[in-house]
């Protein structure tokens, strides 16, 4: 997929392209027996996500911190689709607290869980520390969405053993982890405002977006359970993540506007990735316009991967103290 591709919505060898929206991706697919998370799924791409899940039958459950915009957009999928199983839960995921509360709250509703969509996120925050004394980018992005993912795995493992029906995580990336510190994640001085970079900081975060997908899609696949785990770049797309960096996305779409997604298109990828029967046992890939794509050489490191696993349990358990 090149930039011809990439401008003109030329499909690749999916069948789809940049051009593709996430109700074509999904067209045809019953998810009726399907229970899915979607985290930031109140606005956005995510709200997409969650209206065309639903759309294709899925008991969807929209996972977000704004529980007003969640409530909303819940109304709004159920106006244009009233048999539509939609609820709603309250998660914060800058707070591991937020999102211990919120697993507990999810198991409590003896759901099954087939997809995880971990699309929620943070962009371009000046320098803040969570609740819990991490980097806003890295404590959103990426540990929450980490604990989240460990605390569910029981769960969709169970689903898959009573169904048979494959399990799929799909962690949002972004071709941002090309432009993180040099480093790649800054494990010895995470917290460090000096030399703090808002833009290298979210870029850092989505690395670790495809380095988590990539070592627990490894760790599952070697006790052979049958979750696929993948990451996915949605394409520039204007939405709320914007908000701290309102001038640069101006000057930015003025200048490479012929690069810019509808937010139906900037879904399509995570769709295509949770829905597609094409990607049955398809794990540990990155995908971009609904295609795979080769992520940056540093999204490739296993080792890289690893230490961040074991550097992301260390936090939670530090945090959790």
């Amino acid at each position: 997929m090149g930039i011809f591709s990439l401008v003109t919505g030329w499909p690749g060898p999916s069948g789809f392209g940049s051009a593709s929206t996430a109700e074509q991706v999904t067209d045809g697919i019953d998810a009726s027996n399907l229970t899915a998370i979607v985290t930031g799924g109140a606005s956005g791409i995510g709200a997409e996500t969650a209206r065309v899940l639903a759309l294709r039958g899925a008991h969807v459950i929209i996972a977000a911190r704004n529980m007003e915009a969640a409530n909303d957009t819940k109304e709004l999928i159920l106006e244009s689709n009233p048999a539509a199983r939609v609820d709603v839960l309250k998660l914060d995921l800058s707070s591991l607290k937020s999102v211990r509360a919120f697993v507990d709250k999810f198991i409590s509703m003896d759901l099954p869980l087939n997809i995880l969509i971990n699309n929620a996120g943070v962009m371009f925050c000046p320098y803040q520390l969570s609740e819990d004394g991490i980097e806003m980018h890295f404590a959103t992005n990426h540990l929450g969405h980490f604990l989240l993912t460990n605390l569910l795995l029981e769960k969709m493992k169970n689903t898959e053993r009573k169904t048979g029906i494959e399990g799929r995580i799909v962690n949002l990336s972004s071709i941002a982890h090309l432009r993180s510190y040099d480093e790649g994640i800054q494990f010895d001085n995470l917290n460090d405002n000096n030399g703090y970079s808002d833009k290298r900081a979210y870029g850092q975060s989505k690395l670790a977006n495809i380095l988590h997908a990539n070592e627990l899609s490894r760790r599952l696949q070697e006790e052979g359970a049958n979750i696929t785990v993948n990451s996915v770049h949605p394409g520039l797309i204007v939405t709320a993540l914007w908000r701290h960096s309102f001038l640069l996305m101006s000057v930015l779409r003025l200048f490479t506007y012929i690069f810019w997604k509808s937010v139906p298109q900037g879904a399509a990828t995570t769709c295509y990735a949770a829905l597609h029967p094409s990607l049955k046992g398809v794990t540990g890939k990155y995908f971009l316009d609904c295609n795979e794509e080769k992520p940056g050489e540093m999204a490739r490191e296993e080792t890289l991967g690893r230490r961040l696993w074991d550097f992301s349990e260390k936090l939670v358990k530090s945090a959790s103290k």
